[in-house]
């Protein structure tokens, strides 16, 4: 199947702003000569990391940290927007190094993913942090964050964890269970 012709962006103007993203509305006009008006959330363009931290073969590292979308804790794996000048492995170290006090000997990668592309212009660069070592970085946390080891046996019952609910999080362990398996 031949892929379809990417629309062409008639305008763009910016509608709304922070200091963390901008609202953009862009008319387009598709190949077929149907114009649409779309509104997108468009990040800082730098991307950002999530890690899979192995303590040991047996045992992962997650954090538990304050969400303010859903104004409760969440677990989930570190994770970080890339700096300026940064690659994502470096921003992927950095990240571990401020979260959980660890370095990463090893950083595997395991894919790039998406989220909302309709609507949000980011991607996340998923790693697995292996061969880890102690050396802490300040981060960018108002309170220090809750280290949570997880034992790989354990793995379904942290799919049940009410507090497991991110889905770039629950990608990230289903891709790193499909790397373990041999099946990527």
């Amino acid at each position: 199947m031949a892929r379809k012709q990417i629309p062409q962006i008639v305008t763009r103007k910016v509608v709304a702003s922070s200091r963390l993203m901008r609202i953009e509305a862009i008319d387009l006009r598709f190949s077929n000569g149907v114009e649409r008006q779309f509104e997108r959330m468009q990040g800082s363009g730098r991307g950002a990391v999530m890690v899979v931290p192995f303590l040991d073969p047996d045992t992962l590292l997650l954090v538990r940290e304050y969400a303010a979308g859903l104004h409760n804790y969440q677990l989930g794996f570190p994770k970080g927007l890339i700096d300026p000048g940064e690659t994502p492995e470096q921003a992927a170290n950095r990240e571990l190094k401020e979260e959980i006090g660890y370095g990463a000997g090893e950083l595997i990668a395991l894919k790039s993913v998406t989220m909302a592309p309709q609507f949000f212009s980011a991607t996340m660069h998923i790693y697995i942090a292996r061969n880890l070592y102690p050396e802490q970085l300040p981060g960018d946390e108002p309170e220090p964050l809750e280290l949570v080891p997880w034992q790989l046996q354990n793995i379904d019952s942290l799919l049940e964890q009410d507090d497991f609910t991110e889905a770039r999080s629950i990608a990230a362990l289903l891709l790193m269970l499909r790397q373990q398996q041999g099946l990527r």
